[in-house]
């Protein structure tokens, strides 16, 4: 499929989950699957390439129409807002924490809703990837992320399917810690905005595709 199909296709995915979320506006919404979608990065430093996570999560939630409802839940030291798709739930989450340690947040949010590994989606930064380009990975290794190190630990799994968006790497090799950690170029920030549509339309297809195939619901908290 060409890219331009592909964005047509995600836009009228997007138009009909859209027309599903108003009518959950006045209407009970019958029990769906649920998931949790955590942004990792620097809490306090975000705007850097290196919490570009967390960008997505900002984009998600207005998309979503939820993005003047993020909560401080305290329990799980984060930022969390609860939003539908369809008939899913969606529990968008943002650590407070440093990225090393974005592990503890996610897993204890795992706890709270009830759910397992195999629900949790991590959207992080991708040094091997050029700016602009998305990639979902199924599980795996942690890569050198030191996020997704941290969720593997916490988690004891390392099932969680990743949306890796792309920030590309530095020249020189010594330069990558303060690469990560500063904020897009002037031109990479012209960029930003559609790249984080991007990510958000692949992020909700994915997510759209595997409610569908059947997945067990959870339990309330």
């Amino acid at each position: 499929m060409t890219r331009s199909g592909l964005g047509l296709g995600l836009g009228l995915l997007w138009s009909r989950l859209s027309r599903g979320m108003s009518r959950a506006d006045h209407e009970p919404r019958p029990p769906g699957k649920r998931w949790l979608v955590a942004g990792l990065g620097n809490y306090r430093l975000q705007g850097t390439r290196h919490s570009v996570g967390m960008a997505v999560l900002n984009q998600l939630a207005k998309h979503l129409n939820v993005a003047d409802q993020w909560k401080r839940q305290r329990q799980c030291c984060a930022d969390v807002a609860i939003a539908c798709l369809g008939e899913a739930e969606l529990v968008l989450l943002k650590p407070r924490q440093f990225m090393n340690v974005n592990g503890h947040s996610v897993a204890q949010a795992a706890k709270m809703y009830q759910l397992a590994a195999e629900d949790i989606y991590l959207v992080h930064d991708e040094l091997d990837k050029p700016l602009g380009k998305l990639a979902m990975k199924l599980g795996g290794s942690a890569r050198g992320h030191n996020g997704v190190r941290s969720c593997i630990s916490c988690l004891n799994s390392n099932v969680m399917p990743r949306l890796r968006v792309g920030i590309g790497r530095p020249s020189h090799p010594g330069a990558v810690e303060r690469y990560v950690l500063d904020r897009f170029t002037a031109a990479e920030q012209e960029r930003l905005p559609q790249l984080l549509e991007q990510a958000t339309e692949l992020l909700l297809s994915h997510i759209h595709q595997r409610s569908l195939a059947g997945a067990t619901c959870a339990s309330p908290s």
